[in-house]
């Protein structure tokens, strides 16, 4: 199998509690740097879906749950991150170190910086403003492990071998823009994947708060009214 080159990319460890979109492999999961929290995961009909604020900066970790590298092919709206092509599992991606997480904070755009992600209308996403609207609203995880070497096998005794949606809602759909560039060290590395085809794909979901609710993937919260007490207390004064 072919040797491919990917990028590996330093990773930032953020404090706090998160939500996680979980796999067998890694998990996925995003922060609004705007806000600095982690976005709740809603699950809907098998798909999990997380809530942008337009105009605010996030970021991507996927977190390794193996005890072994793995290469994470990374989309956003249908784009590799790091090369800008349509994406497609077969290109490049970050190598995860066994047990490891990595931050993505944007679109790569060389060895050390990238473009920060933020939410924004679908008009200003990066893939509409390159021609590709269609896959807006989507972020997606293809997992590899890597190629094993074979290890030598002892000779075996020969007494052992015999016992062997419509155009309008898709217009105010929510995308992801191509933001100011910031310091992201990387360094090239070669990974053998052991399958030409991914072991995992992630996917996560994303849209305004305003869409979800419309489609019933999120709901507001129920207000309940308070019930009455027949003994709240002792008699306060009147208001005047």
């Amino acid at each position: 199998m072919k040797t491919l080159r990917t990028v590996v990319a330093a990773v930032t460890l953020l404090g706090g509690g998160c939500a996680l979109a979980h796999g067998r492999l890694a998990d996925i999961s995003v922060y609004d740097r705007g806000e600095g929290r982690w976005l709740q995961v809603y699950q809907h009909e098998g798909r999990a879906y997380v809530v942008g604020k337009p105009g605010h900066e996030y970021q991507i970790r996927v977190a390794n749950r193996l005890r072994e590298d793995l290469l994470a092919v990374v989309s956003v709206d249908g784009v590799n991150v790091i090369t800008g092509q349509t994406a497609n599992p077969s290109q490049s991606g970050y190598v995860l170190s066994p047990r490891g997480s990595l931050e993505i904070r944007g679109w790569r755009k060389n060895l050390s910086q990238t473009a920060a992600f933020y939410f924004t209308a679908l008009p200003d996403s990066y893939a509409a403003r390159t021609g590709r609207p269609d896959d807006v609203g989507v972020i997606g995880v293809a997992l590899f492990r890597r190629k094993q070497e074979p290890k030598p096998v002892a000779p075996i005794a020969p007494e052992a071998a015999r016992g062997a949606p419509a155009a309008a809602e898709r217009d105010s759909r929510l995308g992801t823009g191509h933001g100011r560039h910031e310091h992201s060290p990387a360094i090239h590395v070669t990974f053998e994947r052991a399958t030409s085809a991914p072991a995992e794909v992630l996917t996560l979901y994303y849209d305004s708060h305003a869409n979800l609710l419309a489609r019933g993937i999120i709901r507001e919260p129920v207000q309940v009214a308070p019930i009455p007490r027949p003994f709240p207390g002792f008699v306060p004064d009147p208001r005047s």
